[in-house]
């Protein structure tokens, strides 16, 4: 069966939603589209459809956060091309802007709401850039104090309703983290998890009352499960444990419900429970895939999310949950795609050298057999400890479209699989999970309809530098290799990470490497200084502004394959940082991998 081909221009014809807040009525949703060529704010009409543009930025990517508690201004955040240098502004009801920064060289983060709805809280970096300070900042007249001055690193989680605690994240190690409470009555610090071992623990949401806590944690499993812990007594109740890691659990305003997110299997499942009796509410049947985002109205009787699966986008959905009744609220892919054009992925396993199972998602061109045997690429996504789950991926869909089999890897180290094969590749980054992609070949080989010599590898961020390392240490394994924004010199990348990463920065020398006292390993493993090994066609994405990825590091590199005479193709972005914000700069960057993709993997067999 042969699917109909679409130009890049009809799949970025799709709509990327993001945010979702409820205004205070509960009649609109606030969230932000690029359906202008760059992301801007919009709303939502909750009844009769419908949608209004907020913002009119053509060159600003705009990140709206929430409506306010008790009117329709909004809160927004914006950067400089793509610098990660987020500034937090108010859109006022006549339409004018007021920036909360108070400043344009530190960054800003949006932490929530009082419960009373007449303040906001902000962290930012302005008075040391290496760690955040909390700002309480009220609703009328915008005047700011300071609620907490960190001087450790923690990561800010939540504030309490009745604003006494304030809860954070201290980490350890990778696999070694605390709940810290501050009490703001008493000025003390207080580690609510002191269990010694590696145990990760992440506060969820404060009760109602501020009475309890709901946290995750993995202590004595596989997998993280929800537990709710007295703040008063310390009796602790097991809330929800699974064969799979709880993601999220979050709370309706005032606590009537609690809403779960399980990561079953690359796919979050979302379950509702009433948040007194802690039992579940039954549900209709909601949307099939990964389901992200989740919102209460302010009256609690409607829940808003966000569904994608490996043919459909990020789509927002609305439950009202007095009457189950469940709405489409947006129709994000475009009205000249079939779907039935596009290819549902399949999980599937494969063993690997050590006998580690590996999952990942497999995605095989319609019309792609044993008499028509097709290329393929092994696709590698960020982190180190991300996961690449079961949502709609524009490229890979594109790809795949156009011939391409595409297998999105969840090698050792990504999350979701439990803590043992999360932590199974700490120090051996560049050599056992590569060794995962280069065993995944034998698993496209077997399928019967992947040709063996046409066989690439691509990947974003540290899916980036998996993909120079396999072009690197492996060079006669993979035909191709396309790097988006990846690593290539990890010396350079771990002394000169962004300055605010200060609460991750030890975890990542312990599970990395210590860009001194591990240089010669970091060396090693590090593509640029061994670019002399790549012998096949390597194409690199690079944003001039990305402060995590060094444009620098990646000029050394093509110029190293220059010098040697190896295939290369560079692709800037002046504008952008590490993403790829703006519809044009998506379009020209996903034509130059097809083309480049079709030039030397496609066409290989006929060249050959």
């Amino acid at each position: 069966q042969q699917a109909r081909q679409y130009t890049i221009e009809q799949f970025l014809d799709i709509s990327h939603y993001r945010g979702n807040s409820f205004s205070t009525d509960g009649s609109k949703i606030l969230l932000s589209s690029d359906q202008t060529g760059v992301d801007n704010a919009f709303a939502i009409r909750v009844k009769g459809g419908g949608s209004a543009q907020l913002t009119s930025s053509t060159d600003t990517p705009i990140q709206v956060q929430s409506y306010f508690p008790h009117d329709d201004r909004f809160l927004y955040l914006a950067d400089h091309r793509g610098n990660e240098m987020d500034q937090l502004y108010v859109r006022e009801l006549d339409g004018s802007n007021v920036d909360l920064t108070f400043g344009k060289d530190h960054q800003v983060r949006f932490l929530g709401w009082a419960q009373d709805g007449l303040s906001l809280f902000i962290s930012t970096n302005e008075r040391d850039p290496r760690f955040f300070d909390i700002y309480e900042i009220q609703v009328e007249g915008y005047e700011r104090s300071l609620l907490f001055e960190d001087r450790q690193g923690y990561e800010f989680q939540q504030i309490s309703p009745d604003k006494r605690l304030l809860s954070f994240i201290r980490t350890n190690k990778r696999d070694d983290k605390d709940i810290l409470l501050y009490d703001r009555q008493t000025h003390s610090m207080k580690n609510l998890t002191p269990d010694p071992g590696d145990i990760e623990y992440r506060h969820q949401a404060f009760s109602a009352d501020s009475q309890s806590i709901f946290y995750t944690t993995n202590q004595n499993t596989n997998f993280a499960y929800l537990v709710r812990e007295s703040l008063v007594t310390g009796n602790k109740q097991v809330v929800l444990k699974t064969d799979w890691d709880i993601s999220f659990a979050k709370l309706s305003h005032r606590g009537r419900y609690l809403a779960i997110g399980i990561n079953n299997d690359a796919t979050i499942e979302l379950k509702v429970f009433d948040g007194d009796s802690l039992t579940q509410v039954p549900l209709p049947t909601l949307p099939r895939g990964d389901i992200t985002s989740v919102s209460f109205s302010g009256n609690e009787n409607m829940i808003s999310f966000y569904a994608s699966t490996s043919r459909s986008p990020r789509n927002l959905f609305l439950l009202d949950l007095s009457t189950m009744q469940l709405s489409q609220l947006t129709s994000a892919l475009s009205p000249e795609i079939d779907s039935n054009d596009l290819v549902e992925a399949e999980t599937v396993r494969f063993t690997s050298f050590d006998g580690m199972q590996i999952p990942g998602l497999l995605y095989k061109p319609k019309g792609a057999s044993v008499e028509q045997k097709v290329p393929a690429m092994v696709w590698v996504h960020g982190g180190p400890g991300g996961q690449t789950r079961n949502e709609f991926h524009p490229l890979i869909q594109y790809l795949v479209n156009h011939g391409y089999a595409v297998y999105a890897i969840n090698n050792r180290g990504s999350s979701g699989y439990g803590k043992a094969f999360f932590m199974a590749d700490d120090r051996k980054h560049g050599q056992a999970d590569l060794a995962d992609c280069v065993a995944s070949k034998s698993m496209l080989i077997a399928t019967g309809y992947v040709d063996p010599e046409r066989i690439g590898i691509m990947g974003k961020s540290y899916g980036g530098y998996l993909t120079l390392a396999a072009m690197t240490f492996q060079p006669a394994e993979f035909a191709v290799g396309v790097d988006i924004f990846g690593i290539s010199d990890w010396i350079h990348t771990l002394k000169n990470m962004p300055v605010w990463w200060e609460s991750i920065r030890q975890a990542l020398f312990t599970e990395i490497g210590h860009p001194i006292k591990d240089e010669d390993y970091l060396r090693g493993i590090s593509p640029r200084y061994h670019a002399q090994n790549i012998v096949n066609p390597l194409m690199i994405l690079q944003g001039s502004n990305d402060p995590r990825v060094s444009k620098s590091s990646s000029d050394l590199m093509v110029a190293a394959l220059e010098r040697n005479g190896t295939p290369v193709n560079y692709l800037v972005f002046e504008d952008e940082g590490h993403r790829l914000s703006k519809k044009e700069n998506r379009l020209r960057a996903y034509e130059s991998i097809r083309h480049f993709l079709d030039k030397y993997l496609l066409r290989r067999q006929q060249i050959d």
